[in-house]
């Protein structure tokens, strides 16, 4: 199976082998068709399955064969719920579709709106947090009585992040007869209630809940839940690893975690919601650029990061469920690179992963650490890790 199966725009097949793109992926080859025909399209996959250019591509064939506009009025509107996933967006709109012309901007909180309001008046394509397309919306500054597609990405993070009522007001400014394409990674009530009210005979699109076992090795580490620190110290100092994302249940976690594996001589640092946008952008730089190695993230400040040397992800708290489990691992192994996710499970997450394995179709390997007391007491995890000579080091290379 191939691209030309699609019948693309030769400027658009430009823009798919300038990306590499080889083979359609599955959510890429059931939405595509449906997308083309103008249905409504309700697509169920999760971060990594291709699933942007799986809306992207298509929307950019009917903008052409209809010959919009390339410099407005806006025609096209994806709502996205973090910043970093709108310019994501934003990016490919604007890599796959570079010799169409068409027109694309990013509308997102956190960076100066008059600039916003003066690229928004030129382009055909909108991809807009909620929040900052109603503070236009609100000044007048945008005009969205055009929009003939509308794409809800993430939707269940959106959901999560407390973003329905602003996308509720949004849609209330669009022109009723439109295209409507929603996709997100679980279908909780309230999606599946959204879904009903603003899709029309959709196509639903479904890919299933898997990771690849060829391209990510997944471990299960049982270890007491008061040496988890103590276990993810020795762990550091027995792989080697390129960037580590480590992620956690809480905010106030986070924080503190980061803080301590870095007084630990580790080049760590947090992303969470409590963090202001200016902050959260110089720390997704810094991980992207190796200015940190080590990340430790919540489930949802964790969106949108933009890195594929990835080479670990470790699950300090164990994922709530396959779902959120799916996208945590995925960050690694991407682009053909082989990647590693350690699942700590201490005996209250026991039943938790048996449900996890029973999803997935498989269990994850057992992994124990040599080195590890599994019975010792809670250890100062503050203190810099040694080196095989026993000198105290702060590098950011551990290895075996």
């Amino acid at each position: 199976m191939s691209f030309d199966q699609f019948k693309f725009d030769m400027r658009l097949i430009s823009g798919i082998r300038s990306a590499g793109y080889e083979v359609p992926t599955p959510v890429q080859l059931k939405a595509i068709p449906a997308v083309l025909q103008g249905r409504d399209v309700m697509g169920l996959a999760q971060t990594g399955t291709g699933k942007t250019a799986a809306f992207v591509l298509p929307v950019l064939q009917r903008l052409l064969d209809e010959e919009a506009e390339k410099r407005g009025p806006v025609k096209v509107l994806v709502l996205s719920p973090t910043r970093e996933l709108a310019l994501q967006t934003h990016e490919t709109f604007i890599e796959l579709g570079r010799q169409t012309g068409i027109r694309s901007a990013a509308v997102y909180g956190g960076a100066g709106i008059g600039k916003q309001a003066k690229e928004v008046k030129k382009v055909t394509v909108i991809n807009a947090t909620p929040g900052r397309l109603l503070d236009l919306l609100e000044r007048e500054e945008i005009d969205l009585s055009q929009v003939d597609t509308l794409i809800l990405d993430e939707a269940d993070r959106m959901l999560d992040m407390g973003f329905m009522d602003e996308v509720e007001k949004v849609l209330a400014k669009l022109p009723a007869e439109r295209q409507n394409l929603m996709f997100s990674a679980t279908m909780p009530d309230a999606i599946n209630s959204l879904s009903k009210n603003i899709l029309h005979d959709p196509e639903v699109v479904r890919v299933a809940v898997t990771v690849s076992a060829d391209g990510v090795s997944l471990y299960s580490c049982p270890v007491p839940v008061h040496l988890k620190q103590s276990f993810l110290k020795v762990l550091f100092n027995e792989i080697e690893f390129e960037r580590v994302l480590v992620f956690v249940r809480t905010k106030r976690w986070a924080r503190r975690l980061a803080q301590r594996l870095a007084k630990g001589g580790l080049a760590a640092a947090d992303l969470h919601g409590d963090l202001s946008q200016s902050k959260r952008n110089r720390t997704l730089n810094g991980f992207k650029f190796g200015d940190f190695t080590v990340l430790v993230a919540t489930d949802l400040a964790a969106r949108g990061i933009d890195c594929s040397n990835i080479s670990h992800v470790i699950n300090y708290d164990m994922p709530d469920n396959v779902e959120i489990f799916v996208h945590r691992t995925g960050r690694t192994g991407r682009a053909d690179a082989k990647g590693t996710a350690y699942t700590f499970v201490a005996d209250e997450d026991k039943a938790r992963l048996a449900e996890i394995e029973e999803s997935l179709g498989y269990g994850l390997e057992l992994f124990y650490l040599d080195t590890f007391n599994y019975n010792a007491p809670k250890l100062d995890f503050s203190a810099p890790v040694p080196d095989k000579n026993g000198r105290k080091k702060r590098n950011t290379q551990h290895k075996k």
